[in-house]
């Protein structure tokens, strides 16, 4: 009886497509790191006897060949080959042969890939931190550079009160200090080591696992080996939180550009390679890279829910599953860190309207601070709204728009300079340059 599914092709060949997917692409992104954790894993195996001093000359000479290979963006995962461990496996039994085959002793595919998701990952942490910290420093420029430019400030898209571009880029400013916290304790569970956890429950030769965690920069293991495992998605989709975090500070800030710069405000101008024209509309600037920014931000913020429901429902131990995170989680660093530049330069480029409150039609945004006023000068409150409401509705109230706030974070109180401070505060807690310093002695050496 025929099958439906049954085609002129050879079934294991098309298992082999489907359960391979997209496995030898995405670890592409994880070369380098595979070969700076085996690097780490052979040190360790010659000072417990099971490789001799010169083999591990050897071999720790030919990964680094690999490591510059990987480096030059040439590394390749050839047909056939399944994965990346087997690559750099294979390179080194082409050169060295049988002594090669010896770099898997004390480990598992399992415990290989988890060190290599973490290398990877912690780089590209360190990398998001810098990207934020550059859009930071220019969304603090901005806010000192516009401090006493006042702008509407809305609640329901209604006028409500005086705001200020000041704190307008200082609000995201410091938005971002608090997405480098969450970023910070992302990574502080990433930097753990899972080396020596092998598939999930050990191995019965006597491993130094504190060795490869100080050789790689870790700052610790992650210490029961079943846990090490279970670790297994759950990084992936902590970090995700975090960089949904960033996401969604950007995203908002790219719509209030994209309305600020819209004719019906026209408070900010875009640079203008950052925006396009209509092909039927000569007039049109429309803010095309805020837009991107946006969308691309808004599929971020789904990242985390992407990894929860791929790894959720798995029970103690590895499953295959866990391979999909890969292609959700390994390319969503590049996106999130173009995101970041692309903000950055627009900030950088941004031109702010100076008179924008010479418009009357601002003019109601002043009530409170006439309300406050007279209150002040001894009227009870509830009196002062009701006549500031009836000067309003007849149209004979005049805005004072002299402003003078001067509590912390207010119009005349900006705290830049606390914002500024409590970035380098998280930035410091971080602990790179153990990272930096480990992975350069690790190269070095070899």
């Amino acid at each position: 009886m025929n099958k439906l599914w049954e085609k002129n092709f050879e079934v294991n060949a098309e298992i082999e497509r489907f359960t391979v997917g997209r496995d030898r692409e995405m670890d592409l992104y994880l070369a380098p790191y595979d070969v700076m954790g085996s690097m780490a894993h052979i040190t360790m195996l010659e000072s417990i006897g099971l490789l001799e001093a010169d083999e591990l000359k050897q071999l720790l000479a030919e990964l680094k060949q690999i490591y510059a290979i990987c480096q030059r963006g040439e590394f390749r995962i050839e047909d056939g080959v399944e994965d990346v461990h087997s690559q750099v496996e294979l390179m080194l039994t082409r050169k060295l042969g049988d002594m090669g085959k010896k770099i898997h002793s004390g480990r598992s595919r399992n415990d290989q890939v988890l060190v290599d998701l973490k290398l990877f990952t912690r780089h590209q942490l360190m990398e998001l931190a810098d990207g934020v910290k550059v859009l930071f420093d220019e969304l603090l420029a901005k806010s000192e550079q516009y401090k006493s430019v006042l702008m509407p400030g809305y609640t329901h898209l209604q006028v409500a009160m005086p705001s200020s571009f000041g704190l307008w880029f200082g609000a995201y400013a410091e938005s971002l200090a608090d997405d480098m916290l969450f970023l910070q304790a992302a990574y502080k569970m990433t930097n753990r080591n899972p080396l020596g956890s092998a598939a999930g429950y050990g191995s019965s030769f006597p491993l130094n696992r504190q060795m490869t965690t100080d050789l790689l920069g870790f700052d610790s293991m992650d210490y029961n080996v079943v846990y090490a495992q279970m670790g297994r998605g759950k990084m992936e989709r902590n970090v995700a939180f975090a960089m949904a975090t960033i996401a969604g500070t950007l995203a908002k800030m790219a719509f209030d550009a994209c309305l600020f710069n819209s004719q019906n405000f026209s408070f900010v101008k875009l640079p203008k390679e950052c925006t396009t024209g209509s092909s039927i509309m000569p007039h049109k600037k429309n803010p095309d890279v805020f837009e991107l920014i946006r969308a691309k931000c808004n599929k971020i913020q789904a990242l985390p829910q992407q990894v929860t429901l791929i790894m959720n429902n798995l029970p103690v131990g590895y499953f295959r599953d866990l391979q999909i995170i890969k292609e959700v989680f390994l390319p969503a660093f590049d996106e999130l860190k173009d995101c970041l530049q692309m903000a950055a330069y627009i900030i950088n480029k941004i031109e702010v309207r100076e008179d924008i409150l010479d418009n009357p039609m601002y003019d109601p945004m002043f009530s409170v601070e006439e309300v406050n006023r007279l209150a002040a000068a001894g009227m009870p409150f509830r009196d002062a709204y009701k006549k500031v409401g009836l000067d309003i509705e007849a149209g004979t109230f005049t805005p004072n728009k002299d402003i003078h706030h001067t509590h912390e974070g207010s119009i005349g109180n900006l705290c830049n300079d606390k914002i500024a401070d409590l970035m380098q505060q998280v930035l410091g807690g971080f602990g790179f340059n153990r990272v930096t310093d480990a992975e350069k002695s690790l190269l070095e050496n070899a």
